[in-house]
């Protein structure tokens, strides 16, 4: 039989940052780990993995131009010493997997490993890595120094310590923890993308400027972003990857547009065009 609550919010959270209890590892040279890295580096230790030496000195340069401390390093090893380690690499099942087996081969027994996934089943991820007992969906936003959310989705044989490990490291972050069941979506984007891309399928239907559809939705219902520009800000291939990961139909428009490789704001056309740096 199951139970009736769903998930619980530790409100306690959002009383503000305050110093890391982890050495907190981060595996991954995007937008969301390095947003993980900058959040986490005031308040403590920060070891960050990426792929690539281009990576690494990109990252770096960022750090440095906020006299953020984070060691950056292209060789795995650097990740041995933490005690969280949080993986925020590609959103793909096969890719999420092996690097999580892999990182468990490396890391001490007590370590508790995170995923950032926002789509992927955090019980299948978890039984991957080799140590479900300390595994822990950690659904970060971006910008993640902004927003203040982190949902946290648990497998059945994570232990009352770990998932206080997992909030006390939210709390030292300054953000909300909201623990949410391991279904597709969890909570935000299970609700989000079928609003995103109904405004999607809204323009391919009357022909409305996408700019107006945005303006309707921030000035009539008050959102800080259009649902447009909010799905080219995710990246339009994250953005088909989860309505495919929730069963949702994905508008042809949209499919189009990333075969073409019109991506978002990270590639500089999407749904919008934007000026190339």
């Amino acid at each position: 039989m199951t139970h009736p609550v769903l998930y619980r919010v530790d409100w306690r959270v959002n009383q503000g940052a305050r110093e890391l209890e982890e050495r907190l590892g981060v595996a991954g040279g995007g937008a969301i780990a390095r947003g993980i890295a900058a959040a986490a580096a005031p308040h403590g230790d920060v070891l960050m993995w990426v792929r690539s030496e281009t990576s690494a000195q990109r990252a770096a340069a960022r750090f440095d131009e906020r006299d953020l401390p984070v060691r950056v390093e292209t060789d795995r090893a650097v990740l041995d010493s933490a005690t969280f380690v949080i993986e925020a690499i590609v959103e793909e099942a096969e890719a999420k997997s092996a690097f999580l087996a892999d990182l468990h081969g490396a890391l001490g027994p007590a370590v508790v490993l995170a995923s950032t996934t926002s789509s992927l089943s955090v019980g299948e991820l978890a039984r991957a890595s080799g140590r479900p007992d300390r595994f822990v969906g950690f659904h970060v936003f971006n910008p993640v120094e902004r927003m203040q959310l982190v949902e946290l989705a648990f497998p059945p044989e994570a232990d009352a310590r770990v998932r206080q490990r997992a909030s006390a490291l939210c709390q030292a972050l300054g953000k909300v923890s909201v623990e949410v069941p391991d279904v597709p979506g969890f909570v935000v984007n299970r609700l989000l993308f079928p609003y995103l891309f109904s405004a999607v399928d809204l323009v391919e239907q009357t022909g409305m400027d996408p700019g107006d559809v945005d303006r309707c939705m921030q000035l009539g219902a008050g959102h800080p972003m259009g649902p447009l520009a909010l799905l080219d800000f995710v990246g339009l291939d994250v953005a088909v990857a989860i309505g495919e990961a929730l069963g949702v139909p994905v508008p042809g428009g949209l499919r189009e547009l990333v075969a073409d490789g019109a991506l978002g704001r990270k590639s500089g056309r999407g749904l919008f065009s934007y000026p190339t740096r």
